[in-house]
């Protein structure tokens, strides 16, 4: 394994556990300990963990993003869980804007069986999930590649999508804020998010219950630009009726 490899892979467990152990990733690995605080050392000065006496814990940073290899490979069965809900809403010959989200390519996934679908998408991973479906119109956005995220983005990815009008956008984000609204860390990205969320007839936000009460860095729209809320997040009373005054339904998931 590379050592790029075992660092995304060592990511993946801390934003899913939370904090690793040195000792227990030498054996995994079958790597020196030495080596293991190597890759900790790494992961810090990217600015994704806190090294501690033993390991490292995660760091919790709306700025900085994870890696979408990283973030595919953490809280997958609770995005496999919204993915479905999801996909019970896309008929057969609904056309679609899908972000570079991660929940969004196992909406992907998980609607490859229905039958006459156009899928518009700055993914470079639905792109290649998609490749092989017959019978389905795959646009790309083009625009610039930002490679840690797989997605294109810029000025010419919004102009593709401006051109078009679709039935459902699949939309998720970094953070979700009461006061603040639907935000993301990168300003490209929310930028194509703007303008996919300007093309839908029904506009959906895919949202695990981690993004709840967190700011990022750039906003992407306010709830009364949403339509439905696919998430595993406990609302409670003041978040309901929230939703409700913003004509939001949400799908619990």
């Amino acid at each position: 394994m590379l050592a790029a490899e075992r660092r995304n892979e060592i990511l993946a467990q801390l934003k899913n556990e939370g904090k690793v152990i040195v000792a227990d990733l030498s054996k995994k690995y079958n790597v020196t300990e030495e080596t293991i605080r190597r890759d900790l050392e790494k992961i810090e000065a990217d600015g994704f963990a806190e090294r501690t006496y033993g390991g490292a814990v995660l760091k919790e940073n709306d700025k900085e993003e994870l890696p979408f290899l990283v973030r595919k490979r953490s809280n997958v069965e609770t995005k496999k869980r919204i993915a479905a809900k999801i996909a019970e809403t896309i008929e057969d010959g609904d056309r679609i804007m899908m972000d570079a989200s991660t929940t969004t390519l196992f909406v992907a996934k998980e609607i490859r069986h229905k039958k006459n679908i156009t899928v518009i998408t700055n993914s470079i991973e639905i792109l290649l999930e998609l490749a092989d479906v017959k019978g389905w119109k795959v646009l790309s956005t083009g625009g610039s590649l930002r490679a840690g995220a797989l997605s294109l983005a810029g000025y010419q990815a919004e102009r593709m999508v401006d051109e078009f009008y679709v039935d459902k956008v699949i939309i998720s984000c970094m953070g979700i804020d009461y006061h603040k609204g639907i935000t993301d860390s990168n300003e490209l990205d929310a930028g194509i998010k703007k303008q996919m969320l300007r093309a839908g007839t029904t506009k959906i936000l895919a949202v695990d219950h981690g993004k709840f009460n967190r700011i990022s860095f750039t906003k992407i729209t306010d709830f009364p630009e949403l339509d439905m809320i696919f998430t595993d997040y406990e609302m409670n009373e003041d978040w309901q009726e929230k939703m409700a005054d913003c004509h939001v339904k949400v799908v619990k998931c």
